[in-house]
């Protein structure tokens, strides 16, 4: 056996461990890859199309599982997510199958609660509904969905 196959290989192994423990995108783990064998390409990808017919590197399982975990813990909505995901190189596709794992229900209470803790610190700001819906926005909410909610904490409050 050659050296760059026992490179292969170790890498390879290394890598199953990692994916093991962890989630990763094929990009991410391509990266990985390419870093540990010296950039070598043909055999990273090698390395990549075992791990993906393996299934230890699965885009869906991956996208699902960061946008279940981004919304739920970090509170981000779908827009932010989306663009995320398509900064890893996930196809549009998986991106919208991953993203109706999100439960909507529960978005849109994290929604009204991210608004209304906001709220509280910018009350009385002349800004407030122009700064509330900048947040909102910032975090991956949709303005259609943001807007109504917005209206709604502040037309509570008066």
């Amino acid at each position: 056996m050659t050296s760059e196959r026992t490179d292969e290989k170790a890498v390879l192994i290394r890598l199953q461990r990692q994916c093991s423990r962890m989630e990763y995108c094929s990009r991410d783990i391509y990266r990985k890859a390419l870093k540990a064998l010296d950039g070598d390409a043909e055999a990273a990808e090698r390395v990549v199309s075992s791990l993906v017919g393996d299934r230890f590197v699965d885009d869906l399982r991956y996208a699902s599982a960061f946008a279940r975990e981004k919304a739920s813990l970090q509170g981000w909505g779908k827009v932010k997510i989306s663009f995320q995901l398509r900064g890893k190189g996930i196809p549009e596709e998986t991106i919208r199958e991953a993203l109706v794992e999100i439960d909507s229900e529960k978005a849109a209470g994290r929604l009204e609660r991210v608004v209304a803790e906001k709220y509280r610190t910018l009350k009385g700001d002349p800004q407030c509904k122009l700064k509330l819906l900048k947040f909102v926005l910032g975090r991956g909410y949709a303005y259609d969905e943001a807007a109504p909610v917005i209206d709604r904490i502040l037309k509570e409050d008066r």
